[in-house]
């Protein structure tokens, strides 16, 4: 039985809505699916044997018109976050917004929360735990929040842009929103053609179908992330005593000669030694100030689809594209330029996808993957809608590499924030206290 001994009135109220909606989906779950509203687990499962989940809708309980809703306001971010878009600048939603007058915006902002105000426990299960939006900001006040050691009550602007979700989870605390510039993975190509060659499709499975979930097999995300681990860590050594970026680059090639690193090799002018200085908080006077001692790498990482090629074949968009977004197998770098955040297709009636799913890392600095956290959401915050409110979540490694359906590649990406903040703290404890 579910205690609510550790819950607010509002939480309590907010926990007593999703029940009953749960109930809800339980009791007219059969009409639902065959009514093609929600996708069943059992058509979602299947596209890889790495997948703890089905697909994110039916593991959230979210209809068609919820992931519909989702991945266009997934879209309205993005346009947001490119380079040149003032997002600091707009007015945050209190309430619906007319900001996109051409999509469902039911995205709330959430109240602030008392700067000194403790946050309670989060709800820990399987390898997760659970909190509310709300509980989150209390937590991130008194734990992610610090800057010069100060803790800092979360801004308005803060608070809207962590109210957009997954993605609003890294927002937050990557300070810019999230390019993805600067991606890592790892491919198995051996393993890959060994698996193509020995193994047989599965029963009524294409051949399309197969190749995406061989493909999707023979990445290893845990080799992914311990490669962008390792980058950051030699990146941050290079930032230490460097005040300018001729310095910094000095000390990186210096740092990728001693440990025989093929990134040494990039082209000047690549992703990879471009990175501090096209990053914002480099600039600015109240961050880096151009000087790349007080910047530090930290990491967070991407789920998405693979057929995005709106002009390949469809079957790759339903199935997976087994060439695309794969890393250099001497760098670890994946090309994200193509990268447009487009959700899967549907093969079959009631099928319905999200675009993609975000969490944090920082710089934890626990060696072993398996005990490291990641931070995301569930969706954006819609309390006064169908949808509901936002959830945040903390995943132990192995739940948040488990992924879904929705998706066939994780990357891992290196950003820049100024040392001043803590939003990413070397040690970060699941739930709480």
């Amino acid at each position: 039985m579910l205690s609510f001994t550790r819950f607010t009135t509002r939480e309590l109220l907010i926990l007593m809505y999703k029940r009953r909606r749960l109930l809800t989906f339980a009791t007219a779950g059969a009409v639902i699916c065959t009514a093609g509203f929600i996708p069943s687990v059992s058509q979602a499962v299947g596209s890889g044997d790495r997948e703890e989940n089905g697909s994110y809708a039916a593991t959230h309980g979210l209809t068609a018109d919820d992931v519909t809703n989702i991945n266009a306001l997934n879209e309205n971010a993005l346009t947001l976050g490119q380079p040149g878009k003032p997002t600091g600048e707009l007015p945050p939603s209190a309430g619906p917004s007319s900001r996109f007058p051409d999509s469902t915006d039911d995205r709330e902002t959430p109240p602030a929360e008392p700067l000194e105000r403790m946050p309670d426990a989060y709800r820990a299960y399987g390898g997760r735990a659970t909190t509310v939006i709300n509980n989150y900001i209390r937590k991130w006040q008194q734990v992610y929040s610090h800057r010069d050691g100060k803790k800092q009550q979360m801004t308005e602007e803060q608070r809207e842009k962590l109210s957009y979700g997954c993605v609003g989870v890294t927002w937050v605390n990557s300070g810019p929103y999230p390019m993805n510039k600067l991606a890592f993975s790892f491919f198995d190509e051996g393993k890959y053609k060994n698996d193509l060659k020995n193994i047989s499709p599965r029963p009524d499975e294409t051949r399309a179908e197969f190749e995406g979930r061989i493909a999707k097999d023979s990445f290893d995300e845990e080799k992914g992330f311990k490669r962008a681990r390792d980058v950051a860590s030699i990146m941050n050594k290079a930032l230490e005593s460097a005040h300018d970026e001729g310095t910094y680059i000095g000390n990186l090639k210096t740092g990728l000669t001693n440990n025989n690193d093929a990134l040494l090799h990039e082209d000047s002018r690549s992703n990879f030694y471009s990175a501090l200085r096209n990053t914002p908080s480099f600039k600015e006077r109240d961050g880096g100030n151009y000087d790349p001692s007080r910047m530090k790498a930290v990491v967070y990482s991407k789920h998405f689809w693979s057929g995005q090629d709106q002009r390949g074949p469809s079957d790759r968009r339903k199935y997976g594209d087994p060439e695309a977004f794969r890393p250099d197998q001497g760098t670890g770098l994946v090309d994200m330029s193509k990268d447009r955040s487009v959700p899967r297709s549907p093969a079959k009636p009631g099928e319905s996808w999200v675009n993609f799913d975000y969490g944090w890392f920082g710089a934890q600095t626990e060696a072993d993957a398996d005990k490291t956290v990641w931070t995301h959401g569930d969706h954006y915050h819609a309390p006064n809608s169908g949808l509901g409110p936002m959830h945040v979540y903390e995943s132990k490694f192995r739940k948040w590499s488990a992924g879904y359906a929705d998706f066939d590649r994780g990357t891992y990406m290196i950003t820049f924030i100024p040392k001043s903040w803590n939003t990413a703290p070397a040690k970060v404890q699941q739930g709480w206290p």
